[in-house]
């Protein structure tokens, strides 16, 4: 058993609910606090010099410097297994040229997927690892991650393998999902249903055999998958045991609808949601996961955050880290980012990237996954918008 503390103020976000709206007022702020963790697991949090007396044989780890106490980061959706990057692309979006322009060049998700391909699993699970304990350092514990870039067996097989063995070498849990469906690749000899049916009969049974996910992904968009083939992907994949998640209404509408209605536990991305789809998403159980870094690395508008939480939703905030449209993976500075421009509270944003985030994978915190920040006052957290990062990390108890 171990007691750490004092910190100055340490915010648990555990009253909050999981849905709608969120004032700061409604933040539990706990002064001069102590946590206990037995096991790895978080026993309980309170008044530091009361429990240095409930519990006089703990271990005390002494916070020798000002510090703000928060639950550590989920980031729900990100795909950060990939080899190469494409700054090239980048370059030619910022001069103007339009996505098919990029694509043309031999750019967009086809350069990732040429890339990946040719890499050895060696670097792919390096290159996730490196990410990871990034994201680690940024007080990010969960990290969910996506194939996507293999779109086909042995590719798709090797990248979720490569996700398994990152998890061996850092302390992050990783949450693999099979993105296969993607988009459509060049060189599959049949139409985007077919494909799917490919997914469906050949790799998905090979990724049951192997453990290698439990959850799969669909990208609904007009140069994807159409909202019909993918609810019918959907409803098969959650037959055969899959949770299910969907890349929905990034530049068009008709994938969150297609989401709550397959009883997806997300509907990610979201910037051409309509009314109806952010009623819709509101009045269900699938949470709305917004990129603002997606936002921030095409140059166009975020997804309606503001809107979804007036509506009710359940609003979780996630990176998107990828080599084209979000290659800077700064989860906090970028909800800090967003926050201005969306006016989203301090709690709706911590929110956001905590227990939200923690049901938008199905999973509930069980572990002492926490962060401390050099401060005295939680709001300084998004007011320096990213530049301030926790001073110390745990994931299960202990520092990392």
């Amino acid at each position: 058993m171990k007691l750490m503390g004092p910190f100055v103020q340490a915010l648990p976000l555990s009253e909050l609910p999981l849905k709608g709206t969120l004032q700061d007022e409604m933040l539990h702020v706990a002064a001069d606090a102590g946590v206990v963790v037995e096991n790895g697991k978080l026993l309980t949090y309170g008044s530091f010099e009361a429990l240095r007396k409930q519990y006089p044989t703990a271990e005390v780890e002494f916070m020798d410097e000002p510090l703000v106490l928060l639950p550590a980061f989920t980031d729900c959706h990100t795909h950060i297994c990939f080899a190469g990057n494409r700054s090239r692309d980048y370059a030619m979006r910022i001069a103007g040229k339009s996505y098919l322009d990029i694509a043309r060049a031999g750019g967009g998700i086809w350069d990732s997927v040429a890339k990946t391909r040719e890499a050895a699993i060696t670097e792919l699970t390096e290159n996730t690892v490196a990410r990871a304990n990034r994201h680690l350092k940024d007080g990010v514990t969960t990290i969910e991650v996506k194939s996507g870039y293999g779109l086909n067996l042995e590719s798709e097989l090797t990248m979720l393998r490569a996700i398994r063995q990152a998890g061996l070498y850092t302390k992050a849990a990783l949450v693999p999902t099979c993105l296969a469906a993607h988009i459509c690749p060049r060189d599959f000899s049949g139409d985007e249903k077919a494909y799917l049916h490919w997914i469906l009969s050949e790799l998905l049974p090979a990724v049951r055999e192997e453990h290698l996910c439990e959850r799969v992904d669909v990208f609904i968009e007009e140069t994807a998958f159409s909202p019909a083939d993918a609810r019918f992907f959907l409803e098969k994949t959650a037959a055969m045991g899959f949770g299910v998640t969907v890349h929905a209404d990034q530049f068009s509408s008709g994938g969150s609808g297609v989401a709550v209605d397959a009883g997806a536990l997300s509907a990610d991305h979201l910037e051409a949601s309509t009314d109806q789809d952010i009623r819709k998403l509101a009045s269900s159980d699938t949470v709305a996961v917004v990129l603002p870094g997606a936002s921030l690395g095409l140059g166009m508008h975020y997804a309606p955050a503001r809107k979804l939480l007036d509506a009710g939703a359940c609003l979780a905030i996630a990176s998107d880290w990828n080599p084209g449209s979000a290659p800077m993976g700064d989860l906090l500075m970028q909800a800090a980012v967003m926050s201005a421009a969306e006016k989203l509270s301090t709690a709706e944003v911590l929110a956001g990237l905590t227990f939200r985030a923690d049901k938008a994978l199905g999973i509930t915190r069980a572990g002492a996954d926490l962060q401390a920040y050099p401060c005295r006052d939680y709001r300084d957290i998004l007011y320096y918008q990213g530049r301030m990062k926790p001073a110390m990390v745990w994931k299960d108890g202990e520092q990392v």
